[in-house]
């Protein structure tokens, strides 16, 4: 594997982020490596960096940034199905419309864990 797949899958196993300080000692490669694969990977979008300092010395924090929690579509998909009415061309009332009652019922149910992804229609096109 590559020092940047490695330095990836570090920070992935770290659910708080790791220190860029601690990054390179880790994988036992100097300070310099660490910064260019660290700058690889801001610009691919695979990690965040921010600011940090311990014992008043400047690191950073590198976290992973996870593109399955987009906060960007998370109000549009609460559970495992988009909601209905997005791209929607039939013309109904929310208030009659089953596609819109069966999402708003799995999101009920399965807040209280009782439904799975297997127990969800599919049929949302």
């Amino acid at each position: 594997m590559s020092a940047d797949v490695d330095a990836l899958e570090f920070i992935k196993s770290r659910e708080s982020g790791v220190l860029q300080s601690d990054l390179w000692k880790a994988l036992k490669i100097d300070s310099r490596k660490c910064s260019r694969i660290v700058a690889k990977l801001m610009k691919e979008n695979l990690i965040t960096r921010q600011l940090e300092s311990i014992d008043g010395i400047r690191t950073y924090r590198l976290c992973y940034a996870d593109k399955s929690n987009s906060k960007r579509f998370k109000s549009l998909m609460p559970v495992l199905i988009f909601e209905p009415c997005a791209g929607c061309i039939e013309e109904c009332e929310p208030e009659h419309c089953a596609k819109l009652s069966e999402w708003i019922f799995s999101i009920v149910i399965g807040k209280e864990g009782t439904i799975t992804a297997e127990d969800q229609p599919d049929d949302y096109d």
